[in-house]
């Protein structure tokens, strides 16, 4: 069974994040969007919402599971039986902080990473960008799944 984990805040979910999801899909018997819990990260959506969102976004989808975790994705992999990580890129910036972070799991784990370019309309769309908007009463609506 080829089984990817597709690890992030998810905060917010937004159009980015689906959009890799749904590519992905056809390439795994299953993919985990696994929320990481990050002691040191302070959240603006609460762990509850975000899975809300992603239940909600991905329940038609049969081969999509949804799970939180605390510790290293690779553990998390581990636990999981996942071969794969997915990771979704937008810059050079995100390949060249994603390359360290997927040489160090693979150094610790035989865990494969793959970095999927983002389509030209979610390229400048990020979590850190529509929290600032959000934060000041900016309308997210058309970079996210769900109703804000």
């Amino acid at each position: 069974m080829r089984i990817a984990v597709f690890p992030g805040s998810f905060d917010p979910l937004h159009n980015g994040h689906v959009d890799i999801v749904n590519r992905m899909l056809p390439l795994f018997d299953k993919v985990i969007i696994a929320i990481g819990k990050n002691q040191d990260k302070k959240y603006l959506f609460s762990l509850e919402q975000r899975l809300n969102w992603l239940q909600e976004v991905f329940s038609s989808k049969k081969k999509i599971e949804i799970k939180t975790y605390e510790g290293l994705t690779v553990a998390f992999c581990r636990e999981e039986k996942a071969d794969f990580i997915i990771r979704g890129l937008r810059t050079s910036a995100d390949f060249e902080f994603e390359r360290s972070i997927a040489q160090l799991n693979k150094s610790q784990a035989e865990i494969e990473s793959l970095f999927v370019i983002s389509t030209p309309q979610n390229a400048p769309v990020s979590s850190t960008i529509l929290r600032d908007i959000y934060k000041n009463k900016g309308d997210i609506s058309s970079f996210v799944p769900f109703k804000t």
